[in-house]
């Protein structure tokens, strides 16, 4: 299938006008004219080659939404017209444990990724930076007319970061939730936490973003960077990091009560520092999680439906991407930037 896009033809020239050619959809795919795609800093790091495992060209994109515009012969989860998503997978080896257990994201034998991947043939996969794209039906979620389209488009991925942390270690009322940062991630994981009704403390190291996270939902605020900012604190049941720069977790990790966690999500470049003391204490854990499942994708989803629940975002045209790429690493963006894939 011919199709129309944006990619990178290496690390580092900018994205530009690329026509390329889809796999034909089979029996029990679905093909998906793409409305929005979200643009995930992860994009950036791939475009650029910054983690060393990169294929060229690439078309980005895992943050998507669009509308079905055909259905195989064997599709049963979708009818043209419908409106349909796709996160960073579009497969995986669906017989391991973790797949079978409904966390392809930890397949054994490894997901296919949106982009920057290969299908089982060999041939590679591009991402949501284009025109359309097709799935198997078990790799589509259903998206509800109830949701602002584009404001959606990051829950395909800064949504499920942060709900599958938070889902996982049964986040809810009368618990003590930390989120650390308030960006792209961050504020999904406020807005999340918030909702699952749990008294949300925002760590930030902006002063200027107080009055933003109390609006998002946060019932305290705490600049780091203030001495004594940490002090007195009440301990937290679960703190979720969301920071991608180097930074101390040993002080957050005090903060946690007696078997509390601290899941990571967040990846800086340079490895973090953990003092034993710190874990040892108080029988304290520090753990990460990596996206989510198809399962626990759809039921973010219809958690957001249900809740309002979208991704504060800035929409931008497709020929405005590489000034986005470098706003982005600025954080000059509040709080993601989803581009408008009309203006191809």
């Amino acid at each position: 299938m011919k199709t129309f896009g944006y990619a990178a033809q290496d690390a580092a020239s900018p994205l530009a006008p690329f026509h390329f050619e889809r796999k034909d959809a089979g029996p029990q795919d679905v093909v998906i004219d793409i409305l929005y795609c979200g643009v995930c800093h992860s994009d950036i790091h791939q475009a650029r080659n910054e983690w060393n495992n990169s294929n060229y060209p690439m078309v980005p994109g895992h943050e998507i939404v669009g509308k079905v515009s055909f259905v195989g012969s064997e599709v049963q989860k979708f009818r043209v017209g419908d409106l349909g998503g796709i996160g960073c997978m579009l497969d995986s080896c669906r017989e391991c444990a973790n797949c079978k257990d409904g966390e392809e994201q930890f397949c054994e034998k490894g997901a296919t990724f949106t982009y920057n991947g290969f299908y089982a043939d060999g041939s590679p996969t591009y991402g949501g930076y284009s025109k359309q794209i097709v799935v198997h039906q078990d790799f589509a979620l259903k998206i509800s007319e109830k949701l602002d389209l584009a404001a959606t488009a990051p829950l395909l991925c800064a949504g499920i970061t942060t709900y599958s942390p938070l889902h996982h270690w049964k986040v809810g009322p009368g618990q003590r939730v930390g989120v650390v940062g308030l960006g792209g991630l961050g504020h999904m994981g406020l807005k999340f936490a918030h909702a699952l009704g749990a008294h949300v403390t925002q760590f930030t190291t902006s002063p200027g973003k107080e009055a933003d996270a109390r609006r998002l939902g946060a019932d305290e605020v705490v600049n780091t960077r203030v001495e004594g900012a940490l002090e007195n604190l009440a301990p937290f049941d679960f703190i979720l990091d969301t920071v991608a720069a180097p930074h101390d977790i040993n002080a957050l990790l005090r903060l946690l009560r007696r078997d509390g966690t601290l899941a990571l999500v967040g990846v800086p470049e340079v490895p973090l520092s953990l003092e034993s003391f710190a874990v040892v204490s108080g029988r304290r854990s520090v753990s990460g999680s990596l996206i989510g499942g198809i399962r626990e994708t759809q039921e973010m989803l219809d958690f957001c439906a249900e809740k309002g629940i979208v991704s504060d975002i800035e929409l931008i045209p497709v020929q405005k991407i590489n000034e986005a790429y470098e706003r982005t690493i600025k954080s000059d963006v509040k709080y993601r930037f989803v581009i408008d894939m009309n203006t191809l």
